[in-house]
């Protein structure tokens, strides 16, 4: 069953009454709402000089690096790295500059290339070449204020603070920056930090080299031969140093008065070494050899301080037999003793054993 349903038109009276209370109460909702007055226009009685700064309606270039703050939105569209692609930023700043050169502004275009590479180089954590370029910018037109606080950012950066404190300061002659100020007293106090640390380096190396000439002093003075110098003005601390790896900080030192050498013990007959550190001068190396008997690896204890013999090897090739119960320092100024590397070496075998008989017969 189907059930119709009538609708009821509304007459032309009906439909005007309607429109009539709408209206009334759009206006009473419009008159209700809080009346202020409209203040984001260009006042009457400067819209002119308004409408100049427009970039969209300037007339000419704005002096200096002063901008509207919506010509500094639309350069920051423009340039801000975050809001482009390196690409479309390189593109942009070759579309300035064919802009210059099309236009003859050859100054203006050599100031953007440096100014625009500046600002990469500073992407880049390439704080001296920013600085650089900034400094060459700034001599196309030295009041060019964002390429002086490059500069002054580039040199705190690069620690270059003398040139931080100049560029700032020449900043500081012309406004006045709370960021500025701050930026000139971090490079003074950087500088001052910087300036304490040479001296101690200077210093520390002013003691270094003093020990060094009373090293060499004192190696010349007991008459020791170093290996590849053929007189004592041909030592430098070069020849002391020992090429054993990881034994470069064990070189041979003075220690009230006394000379520590580091010592190599070689033991032929198992192909091994021991390397002692700072062996004194005035101590016999049977003291050495004490300290390192008996050794890890003769299982049949074949090696003690009553059973070897020790050797050199001379500065005439040869092999030569030393006595142990002497003093360091007097073994190396034997008469065919020479020290290698900084390092005085010895051989160590068991007394008229086939590995002594061996070691001899290879020299002949």
């Amino acid at each position: 069953m189907t059930e119709e349903i009538n609708s009821k038109s509304m007459t032309d009276a009906e439909r005007l009454a309607l429109c009539q209370k709408l209206d009334k109460e759009l206006d009473d909702f419009i008159d209700g709402l809080e009346k202020k007055r409209y203040t984001e226009g260009w006042p009457e009685d400067r819209w002119e000089e308004e409408m100049d700064k427009h970039p969209f309606f300037m007339k000419s270039a704005p002096k200096g690096d002063e901008m509207s703050p919506l010509a500094e939105g639309l350069a920051r569209l423009k340039y801000d790295p975050e809001e482009n692609t390196p690409l479309e930023l390189a593109n942009n700043y070759k579309e300035d500059g064919n802009f210059n050169f099309k236009h003859k502004n050859y100054r203006l275009a050599i100031l953007g290339l440096y100014n625009n590479r500046a600002a990469a180089h500073w992407h880049l954590k390439n704080f001296r070449s920013s600085l650089l370029d900034c400094e060459k910018a700034l001599k196309y037109n030295p009041n060019h204020d964002k390429a002086r606080l490059r500069a002054a950012k580039s040199a705190f950066e690069a620690a270059m603070y003398d040139k931080c404190i100049e560029h700032c300061e020449k900043i500081l002659e012309k406004l006045q920056s709370e960021d500025v100020v701050e930026l000139l007293n971090m490079a003074k106090k950087k500088k001052l930090c910087k300036e304490r640390d040479e001296r101690k380096r200077n210093l520390l190396e002013a003691k270094k080299k003093e020990h060094k000439d009373l090293l060499i002093e004192a190696v010349v003075k007991r008459g020791i031969k170093i290996a590849n110098c053929k007189c004592k003005d041909d030592i430098d601390i070069s020849k002391l140093e020992p090429d054993i790896p990881g034994a470069q900080e064990s070189m041979v030192h003075i220690e009230e008065g006394i000379l520590k050498w580091p010592i190599l013990l070689y033991y032929p007959e198992f192909k091994m070494t021991d390397f002692i550190k700072a062996c004194p001068e005035n101590v016999p190396l049977l003291n050495q050899l004490e300290q390192v008997f008996p050794l890890a690896w003769d299982e049949e204890n074949k090696y003690s301080t009553a059973n070897v013999n020790v050797f050199y090897e001379g500065s005439d090739r040869m092999p030569h037999l030393i006595n142990p119960k002497k003093n360091l320092g007097d073994l190396i100024v034997s008469k065919y003793f020479e020290v290698k590397a900084g390092t005085p070496a010895f051989f160590v075998l068991p007394s008229q054993s086939l590995a002594e008989r061996e070691f001899l017969e290879s020299f002949i």
